[in-house]
């Protein structure tokens, strides 16, 4: 069933750090989607699937009269797509000092007191707030973002929505090789030219890492075996702390000379034992396939 969570709630409260959030947890996410288009958009991703089987997206007085009108809309796509989406709808508020403060600081213009109020920021954010009280009865979930920092809004809405502490933080696993240059975005790197090499193996050269032949000649020698252990018991231990000290990402880099043989083998095992840890993990193969003669 896809996952639908529709953002809303008062300018300036923190709609735009909430999709960050849930984009951070795996949502693909729209911001300032046109009420009309709802449904449109909701039956485009029943159609494509895959990453846009868990959606969010910001609707809010830009793109609605009032919040009846949201509140109607929002009922209706229930109804009309209750077996086939599950709906969840998050409203954001803040004190109408807090909003007048941030609004004055960081001096950005209140989207509804431009459109309807010649600029009075005071007039705008009232009008939002008597309107708030339509949605607020429909929404699923309230946030107040009077006293909580943007860091600390994230936190709340991750914790609202997340299925798994580790989707918080997506893994993306890669092999590369040392001839064709170290990648510069890996946070972690490992090094695998100290294992055997399938390369002077006359029947393994052709083949990669990806190749279960391959793999199992890796994997035979016991300092590979330690090597693994070690790695994914450092792997496992080290993810909760980047995932508490508030990371949304960590890319690991394994390589070796060429990139065909052992970083892969590596890249493709230590990415299947993070995924029975219930870790999202993203595989790449940077050089597998650039230079099968090449040394690895």
């Amino acid at each position: 069933m896809m996952d639908m969570i529709l953002v809303t709630g008062m300018a300036g409260a923190g709609k735009t750090s909430a999709l960050d959030a849930l984009e951070d947890i795996g949502y693909y996410v729209v911001d300032n989607l046109p009420l009309a288009m709802l449904e449109t958009y909701l039956r485009h991703c029943l159609e494509k699937g895959g990453r846009y089987s868990r959606t969010a997206a910001v609707i809010d007085l830009r793109s609605c009269h009032r919040y009846s009108e949201l509140a109607e809309t929002y009922r209706s796509m229930k109804k009309l797509f209750h077996e086939e989406i599950r709906f969840r709808m998050l409203c954001i508020e803040a004190s109408e000092e807090v909003l007048l403060k941030r609004f004055r600081t960081f001096r950005r213009i209140h989207p509804v007191a431009a459109r309807k109020f010649e600029g009075d920021l005071d007039a705008a954010i009232l009008f939002e707030r008597e309107q708030l009280q339509t949605i607020r009865a429909t929404a699923d979930f309230l946030l107040d973002s009077s006293l909580v920092s943007a860091s600390q809004l994230k936190e709340q809405v991750k914790t609202l929505f997340i299925k798994r502490i580790t989707d918080a933080m997506p893994i993306q696993i890669m092999s590369f090789g040392f001839k064709y240059g170290a990648p510069l975005e890996t946070d972690l790197v490992f090094d695998m030219r100290c294992l055997p090499n399938p390369f002077y193996v006359p029947e393994l050269k052709e083949h990669t890492g990806v190749e279960k032949c391959v793999q199992d000649y890796v994997m035979d020698a016991p300092e590979s075996q330690e090597y693994f252990k070690k790695v994914t018991d450092l792997l496992k231990f080290l993810v909760p702390l980047y995932i508490h000290e508030g990371r949304t990402q960590l890319v690991i880099g394994f390589g070796c000379t060429g990139g065909q043989h052992r970083s892969v083998t590596f890249a493709e095992l230590v990415s299947e034992e993070l995924r029975k840890a219930d870790m999202q993990v993203i595989t790449h193969h940077r050089d597998y396939k650039k230079n099968r003669t090449g040394g690895n």
